[in-house]
């Protein structure tokens, strides 16, 4: 499972910022506010999943992903790294979703943990990455 985060919402300061400096500089910036919120998100989710920690792996294996450029739109993917010894990005998706077993539905515990947490995190991340464009602004 991935989370994937972008700067919809932040387009007006990031005119701002192409005003005041090169295509090349601003898109530095950009990457360095999506690092910051990538951080911050990648806390919250180790947190989310907290709920259900049995050795630490699921919390441990939680990562932030190099900001990237995908069809034109910066993003940052926060996930499960997978090379890490126990590979909890299989065991994430189970207990995120459940599963069923010989016509049986299991919820876990950690059920929708990882969506309620997305969902409570966006406005303070879009915040964190437009209070970070914003100090260039001045």
């Amino acid at each position: 499972m991935t989370v994937t985060l972008d700067t919809k919402g932040i387009e007006e300061i990031i005119n701002k910022l192409n005003t005041k400096f090169n295509e090349r500089r601003v898109g530095q910036f950009v990457n360095s506010a999506l690092d910051t919120a990538g951080r911050y998100a990648a806390v919250e989710i180790k947190n989310a999943v907290a709920g259900y920690r049995d050795t630490g792996a699921t919390i441990n294996e939680v990562v932030a992903g190099k900001d990237r450029l995908r069809g034109g739109v910066r993003n940052i993917r926060i996930g499960w790294s997978g090379d890490g010894s126990k590979q909890r990005w299989r065991l994430v998706h189970l207990n995120e979703f459940g599963y069923t077993r010989n016509g049986h539905t299991y919820t876990p515990r950690g059920s929708g943990k990882i969506r309620a947490a997305y969902d409570n995190m966006q406005p303070k991340i879009k915040e964190l990455e437009a209070n970070e464009l914003r100090k260039l602004l001045k």
